[in-house]
């Protein structure tokens, strides 16, 4: 049976947890529980032991057009943006934060055992940010306004509201499962629409957990629907339904340009949050400690599964060395070991046996290129080798035109190269087709300043990495996307502007 056979070096498995597991598990459609018409399921792993979780339902496109005759009889009735007043929406949205929180415990071992990512992380980070985005949404229901316009046209009055652009798709990566749906959820929700979720394959049980909480937090039927399976089919179908008049998107701009080209027939709208090459740079003034600490978990926090991961490390060349040397000794602490073993470690493995090769892949490329391995390189053994775990690796004697230099690697794998001069190092870091984040380490404001300027990049990070809130907006340049997830910009690409003329004279 699933969800019962777990090594004897993890923490102990919540009672809600394995009754979870063992349960069977359905599609969330218009406020039930539903199996698959086709009556498909899927297997569901533990990277950190390859071992079998449970088996989750496999929707089709059948499944798919029941769940968007679900939320659109909703939307049309105006149960949730209509009839509910944007405090009452508010509200409910609140009590879904404190819900996230009550059940923090359960989501963060079901994330952990699903992605494979330290227990604690998923805890102490995932959950609370996830609630927190629900929260500060929950604030917006009530400021979502139009705009009265002094328009040249006599005896005209001119205004504006804002509505809800009806049913949307999102379709939610597997290296954050629950905080990427809270990224798109939450202003979705805000702005008065209905939810149709598409989870990753690989991590499907956190999403199937939260519509419990949806329900358990009384939204109406159908305002929250969750189809767990896979892209090709699920996601596939939802992206072609006449029904789904928005897609929002996280993940490779390989995946995002078939879902441009399947929105194609019907119009809808797209945003699009992807991948990404990030640029670090670290220049001799920097601070050396904070420098050294911040690049190598820029690259190496979450394994490196992060579309943010400072992947191409560009050094001042007279502190080479001296950074190489810091980060190879920061390297060779970190601890990595199974997500939910109880002596928890600082990284767990990469999420599946696909990934696992191609993280290999790109690391057997590099190395036949020219680059060599500082540290790491190699699958870990032992005790782990029966899991999805990959040593943290760094490379130098890199070219910016190699293949681990310019692709998305997706792990723990960074290319240090120096450089000599701050316009040249400007000039290759944005030689990129990605633009979605961006640093440097420097104590000189002019040149802090001048390349937050020039950087063609979403987010730029001075003398820290990875920072985000939900107040803050989030998004890529070039092919690392369109639109901006969080802050109010988040709001724009779930709401629609009608200009109403009426007149007066």
């Amino acid at each position: 049976m699933t969800g019962t056979n777990f090594p004897s070096n993890y923490v102990e498995i919540l009672p809600e947890v394995r009754a979870f597991l063992q349960s069977d598990l359905k599609l969330h459609i218009g406020g039930r529980w539903l199996p698959p018409i086709s009556g498909a399921a899927f297997e569901t792993f533990d990277p950190s032991t390859g071992r079998l979780l449970a088996h989750a339902p496999s929707a089709q496109a059948d499944d798919v057009d029941a769940a968007v005759r679900a939320a659109r009889a909703t939307f049309d009735s105006g149960a949730w943006h209509l009839k509910l007043t944007p405090s009452e929406r508010g509200r409910l949205i609140w009590r879904l934060a404190e819900l996230i929180e009550a059940h923090a415990p359960v989501l963060a071992q079901l994330d952990a055992l699903d992605n494979g990512k330290p227990v604690t992380k998923a805890q102490n980070v995932d959950v609370p940010l996830s609630a927190e985005h629900f929260r500060y949404y929950a604030g917006w229901t009530t400021k979502i306004e139009g705009a009265t316009i002094p328009v040249s046209t006599s005896g005209m009055f001119n205004y504006t509201v804002r509505e809800p652009v009806g049913v949307c798709g999102l379709i939610v990566p597997w290296n954050y499962p629950l905080l990427m749906a809270a990224w798109k959820i939450a202003p979705a929700l805000a702005a008065g629409n209905c939810i149709i979720l598409k989870p990753a394959e690989q991590t499907p049980l956190s999403a199937l957990y939260l519509a419990r909480l949806f329900e358990e937090a009384g939204f109406p039927p159908g305002v929250f629907n969750v189809l767990t399976g896979y892209g090709e089919t699920a996601g596939a179908a939802l992206v072609a339904h006449p029904g789904v008049n928005k897609i929002g998107f996280t993940g490779s701009a390989s995946v995002a340009r078939t879902i441009l080209r399947n929105s194609a027939d019907t119009l809808k709208r797209v945003s699009l949050e992807l991948g990404g090459k990030s640029p670090n740079i670290i220049f001799a003034d920097a601070d050396m400690e904070q420098a050294v600490v911040g690049a190598t978990w820029a690259i190496f926090g979450n394994n490196g599964q992060s579309c943010t991961a400072g992947s191409r490390l560009y050094i001042q060349r007279s502190i080479f060395e001296r950074v190489l040397t810091g980060m190879s000794d920061q390297a060779a602490k970190i601890r990595v070991g199974m997500g939910m073993q109880k002596d928890q470690p600082d990284l767990g493995p990469v999420v599946s046996q696909e990934q696992l090769s191609t993280v290999l892949g790109y690391i057997e490329d590099g190395r036949g290129s020219g680059g060599e391995t500082v540290i790491g390189g190699q699958r870990i053994g032992g005790s782990l080798s029966n899991g999805y775990f990959i040593e943290p690796t760094i490379f130098t004697q890199v070219q910016d035109s190699m293949k681990i230099a310019r692709e998305e690697i997706f792990g723990p794998v960074v290319c240090a190269m120096p450089f000599d001069d701050a316009d040249d190092v400007l000039r290759r870091a944005n030689e990129t087709p990605y633009g979605l984040a961006a640093g440097l380490w420097t104590r000189d404001l002019q040149t802090a300043h001048r390349f937050a300027a020039r950087m063609q990049a979403g987010t730029i990070w001075v003398n820290t990495w990875g920072d985000t809130d939900a107040a803050s907006p989030f998004g890529g340049y070039k092919q690392s996307g369109h639109g901006r997830e969080m802050g109010k910009e988040a709001i724009d690409l779930y709401s629609e502007v009608k200009s109403v003329w009426i007149r007066v004279g």
